[in-house]
């Protein structure tokens, strides 16, 4: 009688919870974060701020670097101009709750801005997947269709890609958001995560979200999948075109693709790992996902200014001759 009793009121629960799909009981989320270690979280905060201002360094470097130089008017730049305020947007949607997380006791997130930093995350995220491969791209066209380059790639083009890329990544965070809403959180409230991800929060769904997840899985799972895809085969037809080239341009063509190869393998990598599986929650998730929340937008302004000429020149042009930035020299 008393198994009885509580599956009965376990059931009116569950249809008081239904009922209310759209007014949920929970107002607040704990986000658990990386540990509750007091000395982990102490290296933990330390270290990701070190990482948070070498990002912001980088990027911003190489925002300002390009737009007071002529480099902005090629589109290689012109893109990578893009990447790093993507970098900085999407990285700064996460790295700032997660820093200050680390030094409270409990890390809490409202409703409204849980749904917000989803949102974000998934725009810039978009924002940033889909540049890269318009980058790819603009590579492939530079290598294996040279003659036609300045055509494919006229200014027009550049600036429709670029809101090609903004459109379809807000389309694609606006569908995530919207199945993310409709659920029902009566519930527990602790997302073990260090931010608002999305599998995290339909677990904690008081429903079954079987049918969600295979949406979220073709939204973001191929989202990720097919970009990656065209990604390697703008590489391959790259390398492929370049075996018939001398031996010192081929050289330098495979030591930059092979860089920009590593920073597209060090992002899609833990995004697939994620977003392709079935909805599933595993403890190496969190780790996963530094390295496309954190690491990769910090090593993108290495890969791309100290291993490109063209980079270094514009750099040193723009803060060793620029005397808005050093100065008048005193006659």
């Amino acid at each position: 009688m008393v198994a009885c009793h509580f599956f009965f009121q376990l059931h009116l629960l569950r249809i008081d919870c239904i009922k209310k799909i759209y007014i949920n009981n929970v107002t607040e989320f704990i986000l658990l974060g990386l540990s509750q270690n007091k000395k982990i979280k102490s290296l933990c905060c330390l270290l990701l701020l070190f990482c948070y201002i070498a990002i912001w360094m980088g990027n911003s470097l190489i925002i300002f670097s390009i737009t007071c130089s002529q480099l902005i008017g090629q589109p290689m730049y012109f893109f990578l101009n893009y990447l790093a305020l993507s970098d900085l947007c999407y990285t700064s949607t996460v790295t700032p709750k997660l820093v200050t997380g680390l030094l409270e006791e409990r890390n809490m997130i409202s409703y409204i801005s849980c749904m917000a930093q989803l949102f974000a995350m998934h725009f810039f995220g978009g924002i940033e997947v889909l540049i890269l491969t318009v980058m790819a791209y603009d590579c492939y066209v530079a290598i294996c269709k040279p003659l036609h380059y300045t055509v494919i790639m006229s200014r027009r083009r550049c600036y429709v890609l670029v809101f090609v890329c903004c459109t379809g990544a807000f389309l694609h965070s606006f569908m995530q958001c919207l199945l993310t809403i409709s659920l029902p959180f009566c519930g527990p409230n602790e997302i073990d995560h260090y931010f608002c991800d999305v599998y995290s929060l339909l677990k904690l769904a008081f429903t079954d979200t079987y049918s969600v997840g295979i949406l979220v899985v073709a939204n973001s799972g191929m989202m990720g999948l097919v970009n990656f895809v065209v990604l390697m085969l703008s590489y391959f037809f790259i390398l492929y075109t370049i075996r018939v080239y001398p031996a010192e341009s081929r050289s330098k063509a495979l030591s930059t693709c092979s860089s920009y190869v590593a920073v597209v393998v060090l992002f899609f990598v833990p995004v697939l790992f994620i977003y392709i599986r079935p909805v599933s929650i595993f403890p190496e998730d969190k780790v996963f996902a530094l390295f496309y929340t954190i690491i990769a937008p910090m090593f993108n302004p290495l890969v791309y200014t100290l291993r490109n000429m063209e980079m270094k020149n514009a750099l040193r042009k723009v803060w060793c001759q620029n005397p808005f930035l050093i100065g008048r020299q005193l006659a």
